[in-house]
């Protein structure tokens, strides 16, 4: 006897065709685990569990009674009027409740290592007052002349050094953000500078072209270019447009270039190599300069094809600004990133 199978009709079978097939997994594009599968390395402990919302573990409530008269008189004796009135405002805003609870000092390790006292600047802090020193600032404060004092040395040392400086130089102060000395300290050099004629009809005008660079030694450098008929006018403007053009640098160690970078500009293309401490800069005297600016010491380079000098400096300022860094790569390829040398050597990388 055969055994036949039942009757089904066509949509019957389209069903079975469908559930027997195997549902793939869909392709992640990078190397973590899908968000459901992601567990967090620390448990969340809630306020409750820390205790932080316990009365009795928080300050008493003699710690936030209302200032006395015998305290705000000496309060009064080393802050101003105006902040004597801040300080009433900000203790009437703030309840007692949110003080007893969360008005604790910190205790963890990056905790501010002081109070705030407001008679005294504190430079990593504060914003500087120019012309004022922390003992002018004490005294001053509790003298309650502050705000004419300190303006009228402030104006005094403004106008001497607006009547000391070139008008240029205090604008590209003020276009930079950088002070006049340090936009001094700069290391500016020329590199390039030739007669450039342009033909018009009224005939062939000539001027002097300028190419400039310029860097703190420390991570930033910039090209800039000047044309004028006069040498002084070019050579500042391409000394300007180099410090408006500062860029910071990417050194690995502050000392050299991440890996090998290539960039081509014109005819010229310039490859720049890391190396180890102590090798120096050993490539042509246009990006030696251009190494010596940024604060690079350890460099090799090559110039391939054409040794046009603008050119030059122009590919190895590309390629200084075009190198890839580890933490780029990382995150492009969805991995994390760990130094080894730093983990394993305890902090040695030299």
């Amino acid at each position: 006897m055969s055994a036949s199978r039942s009757y089904q009709c066509l949509s019957c079978r389209f069903k079975d065709l469908t559930t027997s097939v195997p549902k793939t997994a869909r392709r992640q594009f990078h190397a973590s685990t899908a968000k459901p599968a992601r567990k967090s390395a620390f448990p969340n402990v809630s306020a409750d569990k820390m205790g932080l919302t316990e009365p009795g573990v928080a300050h008493s409530h003699a710690r936030v009674r209302p200032y006395t008269k015998r305290e705000k008189e000496l309060l009064a004796m080393k802050y101003t009027p105006d902040q004597m009135e801040a300080i009433e405002v900000g203790e009437q805003s703030i309840g007692d409740e949110d003080l007893r609870i969360q008005g604790r000092p910190r205790t963890d390790p990056m905790r501010i290592s002081y109070f705030d006292d407001f008679s005294k600047v504190r430079p990593m802090v504060d914003f500087p007052v120019e012309g004022a020193k922390d003992e002018d600032v004490a005294a001053l404060l509790k003298s309650g002349t502050t705000e004419k004092l300190v303006a009228s040395k402030a104006s005094q040392t403004r106008q001497q050094a607006a009547e000391a400086l070139d008008p240029r130089i205090l604008r590209l102060s003020q276009q930079t953000g950088m002070t006049p000395n340090q936009i001094n300290a700069l290391r500016v050099k020329n590199l390039v500078n030739h007669r450039v004629v342009n033909q018009t009809r009224m005939g062939k005008i000539q001027s002097l072209y300028f190419l400039t660079i310029a860097g703190n030694e420390n991570g930033m450098l910039g090209i800039g270019e000047g044309k004028a008929a006069e040498d002084e006018d070019g050579r500042r403007q391409a000394m300007m447009n180099a410090i408006r053009n500062m860029r910071p640098v990417p050194r690995y160690e502050n000392r050299t270039v991440y890996g090998d970078v290539r960039a081509k500009v014109g005819a010229s293309i310039v490859e720049l190599s890391s190396r180890g401490p102590g090798f120096g800069n050993r490539c042509q005297h246009l990006i030696f300069e251009l190494a010596r600016a940024a604060g690079i010491s350890d460099l090799s380079a090559r110039t391939i094809r054409s040794r046009n000098k603008m050119n030059v400096v122009k590919a190895a300022f590309e390629a200084l600004m075009s190198q890839r860094l580890p933490e780029e790569v990382a995150m492009a390829r969805g991995k994390k990133m760990v130094d080894v040398r730093k983990v394993y050597n305890g902090g040695s990388i030299h």
